[in-house]
């Protein structure tokens, strides 16, 4: 591919996999399981193969795009059309959704080889490829929020893909409103830019950010004026916190889990709760002329870090434990995003996407194994039996807690220095979180894996869900039946390719995304304002150094001494959890009930919300709008319309009379200039 990138090739990115999801999904019945996954799995490795040579003539050849594709109609001056912007930001995110979309694809053929829903769910996972690759490419606001609604609603279908539990449907209707919440502010950011810039396409309105920078609405209750540029940068993040499940928006994502693993692995680990941190990434040029958003999206983030960590803890399902690492790590990225350090963002949403993808494809691994018990509980020892999954589950999670060497220690801890070095007001409490965070992390991630990998088998006497007690004929334990056993070859393929990356994508990336020049025009910085980049910079002294600096630095002793809590607690003496379960029951019961964050939904703002509605719906509707406007208006017309019908009698003499008492009053009513005088006399008189 040469310097200048074909419109033509790039329009076959997203083009490949909605081709693969519409042939799938409406002749599924027809091209059979095999044509369904073959399609789809074509059209995204079609893809995949053109992102990675975009990537590569982006980042070796400095190629660049940013062109109109079609253009839908013109309101006045506005235009709204479909373009493309390519540069390192886009190449980068487009290689890691096909990347990982197609291990998901692969990785489907086995974990969903019994579903009836077989050949939707591959429609579905594409379409989802299309949404979020027409998110990342865009150059215009319009079609970002078309990608961002769209993969909130194939979310919709993938969580409740399994339509008949009712959990599956309560967890996407959940999804589906909190995004509606987050996407309202979404939409208000996007209002004021486009009121007040004139344009829809970032590029324009990039270009008139110091003009609206100076644009001040009166906040009365406030007391001072507030920056149009402040209001309209917290809208957008609200749309971040919502899709990026950011607190209190957060509370979706773990309920998510009742969808397909696979799912799990596509939406909720690489692609599309990254869709907020890419796009505040992509909107720096505004975001940096406001300390006041940067200050609002670092505490935000802090908070999630931090207390979604905890939730980490107490969980017992396999996918939740993961969720919430998810949650916690979005927390990691959004903290960068607040420190000015975006590069950073990305660079931890990139190598997150492989490790995160690895954990949640790893847990749907063991849950084949272990007949889809998800209870950690009932597991233990599965190192011999699934040894493929242990190998890259704990290479994942060595990633995950920051391991030197690995790919999360690279991200994981820039981000961490980069808090460290922000002279916002948000910083101090931000730092304390993520250094927290990291012990935290590694604690539940270790005790997860020390309970499904090691120690004791609790499989063998617990029936398999949906299974009686397995005895035989004679009273004994059928323990053949309770083996796990590995996973088929499409199911570790995938791990092992995102183990790869997992292990070395941050020691031969974090040069060239964080210190070259791999997103010198996709990220704006104003370095005298926020210096924390450069001076990661000036103590950055290759990866190998870094990586064996780490080695005597905070955050490793922390995460070290996070796995060695987490073995003897689990492994050496069981009995230390259970007696802090026990002195520390309020607080257990806090983390149980996720901080009542639902039941403060579900009891106080869903009853207020319905107070509200049925207000407005017997107060509004009902008396307003169908009372006094519509039925109203019918009663006004149908009262004039009686008295009107007694005149017309149909009777003869009647027409008549009318008619002389007409001709009476015209004739007074013109002759009465003449007369008033004589009549004013007259009554004078």
């Amino acid at each position: 591919m040469s310097a200048t990138l074909s419109a033509n090739m790039l329009l076959a990115v997203p083009l490949a996999p909605l081709v693969g999801a519409v042939l799938a999904g409406f002749f599924g019945k027809k091209i059979g399981r095999t044509g369904a996954h073959s399609v789809t799995i074509l059209g995204v490795l079609i893809a995949f193969i053109i992102s990675a040579m975009t990537l590569k003539s982006v980042a070796v050849d400095g190629a660049r795009f940013n062109e109109t594709i079609y253009e839908w109609m013109k309101v006045g001056g506005l235009k709204m059309e479909v373009g493309f912007m390519v540069d390192g930001l886009t190449a980068m995110m487009m290689c890691v959704v096909t990347f990982v979309s197609l291990m998901v694809h692969i990785y489907t053929i086995g974990y969903m080889e019994e579903d009836p829903g077989y050949q939707r769910f591959f429609s579905y996972i594409s379409l989802f490829t299309f949404s979020m690759l027409m998110l990342v490419m865009s150059n215009n606001m319009l079609q970002l929020f078309f990608g961002w609604e769209a993969v909130g609603l194939v979310s919709y279908l993938l969580i409740g893909f399994w339509y008949t539990k009712p959990t599956a449907i309560f967890a996407n209707m959940k999804a589906f409103l909190v995004n509606r919440v987050g996407d309202f502010g979404f939409i208000l950011g996007i209002g004021l830019l486009v009121a007040y810039g004139g344009s829809l396409n970032y590029t324009e309105v990039f270009a008139k950010r110091e003009a609206l920078a100076l644009i001040q609405f009166p906040m009365p209750l406030w007391g001072s004026d507030w920056m149009m540029l402040s209001v309209a940068c917290i809208c957008l993040f609200i749309g971040a916190m919502g899709k990026s499940a950011q607190f209190p928006l957060h509370v979706w994502l773990p309920d998510s889990m009742e969808g397909p693993t696979p799912i799990s692995a596509l939406i909720h680990a690489a692609t599309m709760v990254t869709a907020g941190i890419f796009m505040v990434t992509r909107m720096s040029p505004l975001f940096e002329l406001s300390d006041t958003a940067l200050n609002f999206v670092l505490v935000i983030g802090a908070i999630t870090a931090l207390f979604m960590g905890f939730l980490g803890i107490i969980q017992n399902d396999i996918k939740r434990v993961v969720a919430y690492s998810t949650l916690s790590q979005l927390g990691y990225m959004t903290v960068a995003l607040g420190a000015s350090a975006y590069s950073v963002a990305v660079f931890h949403l990139m190598t997150h996407a492989f490790f995160k993808a690895l954990l949640f494809l790893g847990a749907g691994s063991v849950i084949i194994g272990m007949h889809h018990d998800q209870d950690i509980r009932n597991m233990g020892g599965l190192r011999k039996y699934m040894p493929i999954t242990w190998i890259t589950s704990l290479l994942g999670s060595l990633a995950l807690i920051g391991t030197p060497l690995f790919a999360g220690f690279y991200s994981k801890d820039s981000i961490i220095e980069a808090v460290h070095a922000s002279h916002l007001p948000g910083a101090s409490f931000a730092y304390f979180a993520v250094i927290v965070g990291v012990f935290v992390t590694a604690f539940y991630s270790f005790r997860m894996y020390f309970l499904v990998f090691h120690g004791k088998e609790h499989f063998h006497h617990k029936p398999f869900p949906g299974e009686h007690d397995a005895h035989d004929e004679h009273g004994h334990d059928d323990h053949h039946a309770h083996t796990p056993h590995e996973s088929p070859w499409v199911v570790t393929a995938p791990l092992i390719l995102l183990a790869i990356p997992s292990v070395v994508i941050g020691y031969l990336a974090i040069q060239p995304m964080l210190y070259g020049d791999f997103f010198k025009d996709s990220i704006f910085i104003n370095l005298e304002a926020h210096p924390a980049m450069e001076e990661l910079k000036n103590e950055f002294h290759g990866a190998a150094a870094m990586a064996l600096h780490g080695l005597t630095s905070l955050p490793f002793w922390l995460a070290l001494a996070g796995v060695v809590s987490a073995y003897v607690c689990y492994m050496v003496a069981p009995v230390i959890p259970a007696t802090f379960a026990r002195v520390l029951r309020p607080v257990i019961v806090i983390l149980e009930n996720k901080y009542f964050f639902d039941w403060f939904n579900e009891n106080v703002l869903a009853r207020l919300a319905r107070g509200l509605g049925t207000g407005l719906w017997k107060g509004g509707d009902q008396a307003i709008i169908d009372g006094l406007v519509i039925n109203g208006s019918a009663k006004t017309v149908g009262g004039i319309a009686g008295l009107v019908r007694r005149v017309q009698t149909g009777h003869l003499y009647w027409y008549a009379l009318v008619m002389i008492l007409g001709v009476i009053g015209l004739m007074t009513w013109q002759l009465w200039p003449y007369m008033e005088p004589q009549f004013r006399a007259l009554v004078g008189a």
